[in-house]
């Protein structure tokens, strides 16, 4: 398994323990298939990062986007890798950014499912600090643009996420929409919950 227990319970003590929230999705069997295939070595995960850069977060576009959408950089770590190791190679690949770690904000158990056929997912999601980079992301098959955003902007990328029927960005909105809620609840603002 790529992330233990042990590791989360070290991040945690490191950096916060995270609230915990709970999804299910509905996906087509071509989406399941697809999730599917991204598990490989038994991978059910990934790290999103709320980098803040200034007043403004960075985010990332895929090139399957629709126009205008953009969100939270993720990724998965390797067998072996640390958190921290894992974090910092995705985020230089998908952002060309160096960053600090601040709070290990949330964690999630989603389950996909087409009919009875389920996946489950976990998301670990961290705010942090831009450190130095100038956006030369290296993962050019997956990623398509790279900018930084106001947190205002989120509502627009959600909104577009719900348009689609893609229920990974139902997800992805869904995710969004539970950051704001326990921000709101904690006193956080958009930009001040990065800290």
């Amino acid at each position: 398994m790529f992330v233990t227990d042990d590791m989360i319970e070290d991040m945690a003590a490191r950096y916060g323990h995270p609230h915990l929230r709970e999804f299910h999705f509905d996906v087509t069997a071509t989406e399941l298939a697809r999730i599917r295939s991204s598990q490989k070595e038994g991978r059910n995960h990934d790290v999103t990062l709320y980098i803040r850069k200034g007043e403004q977060l960075i985010v990332i576009a895929k090139h399957m986007y629709p126009p205008d959408l953009f969100r939270a950089p993720s990724g998965g770590l390797k067998p072996g890798e640390s958190f921290e190791t894992g974090i910092a190679r995705e985020i230089a690949e998908e952002t060309g950014c160096e960053i600090e770690l601040g709070s290990f904000f949330m964690q999630t158990a989603v389950d996909f499912c087409h009919g009875s056929d389920c996946l489950f997912w976990r998301s670990f999601l961290f705010f942090a600090e831009y450190k130095s980079g100038d956006f030369e992301y290296t993962d050019h098959d997956e990623i398509s643009e790279v900018r930084v955003v106001d947190w205002s902007e989120f509502e627009s990328f959600g909104r577009i996420m719900r348009t689609t029927d893609i229920g990974g960005l139902h997800y992805r909105a869904a995710l969004h929409e539970a950051v704001v809620e326990l921000m709101e609840r904690e006193g956080l603002s958009g930009s001040g919950g990065c800290e």
